[in-house]
């Protein structure tokens, strides 16, 4: 039977999650990383500028 989750997990890797659920006895076949709170995404915003303060117009 194959079933999926999502774990919401912090201060872990992922070989740590992977050992974790293996020593627990649960076959893993895959692992997606699909969100990482507080962390700004790699492409787009790093190149915005700032928004221009009322006093420098």
């Amino acid at each position: 039977m194959l079933s999926n989750f999502m774990l919401k997990v912090e201060d872990s890797k992922l070989p740590d999650i992977q050992k974790a659920l293996k020593g627990a006895g649960i076959k893993v076949t895959s692992i997606v990383e699909l969100h990482k709170d507080g962390v700004a995404p790699k492409v787009g915003l790093a190149k915005e500028a700032a928004p221009k303060e009322a006093s420098e117009t």
